[in-house]
């Protein structure tokens, strides 16, 4: 699956990309609309959850991790206390660290607006509205070429490799 991103001059245009998606078999599930807030979308399907915790928790296990190994190799480096250290506690801090980073960052990612969306803030304040479309791969250029040739003032914002885990 892909997920493709549209972005729409309005909502009567919304409302007819998603009639064409249903017509052309796309499940409204795998259809999502992002609008600036306040806006009625009626029965359109709106993003459900747009923070940013699944990049901020893959950063805070690669931090934390590093962090973790490193500390390990000063441990054994330089022992406290005349203790003799091995592998085993470069093991546990980096583990300790991956998982206490991993944590820490995915609750701050959960007040973050998702990175993906965010670079269309401007255009979704300014009254245009973003749809996110998941596809299966081998559908991406008929999905983009069927929206561009019954609506030209639609902007294809391009093509995310794999779909996000939250939607």
């Amino acid at each position: 699956m892909r997920r493709l991103y549209f972005l729409l001059p309005d909502l009567d245009t919304t409302k007819k990309v998603v009639d064409e998606l249903l017509l052309a078999r796309i499940e409204d599930r795998h259809i999502h609309v992002v609008a600036r807030e306040n806006t009625p979308l009626e029965d359109l399907p709106e993003a459900s959850f747009q923070s940013d915790v699944g990049p901020a928790i893959e950063q805070g296990l690669a931090l934390g991790g590093a962090t973790g190994i490193l500390a390990g190799l000063v441990a054994i480096t330089f022992p406290p206390a005349g203790w003799v250290l091995g592998g085993g506690a470069v093991l546990a801090l980096t583990l300790f660290g991956a998982g206490v980073g991993g944590f820490f960052s995915g609750m701050i990612g959960l007040d973050v607006e998702d990175r993906r969306i965010q670079k269309f803030h401007d255009a979704i304040e300014s009254g245009e509205l973003l749809m996110l479309v998941d596809v299966p791969k081998k559908r991406v250029h008929e999905i983009e070429d069927m929206v561009k040739s019954h609506h030209p003032d639609a902007d294809i914002e391009g093509t995310e490799p794999t779909i996000p885990p939250f939607p």
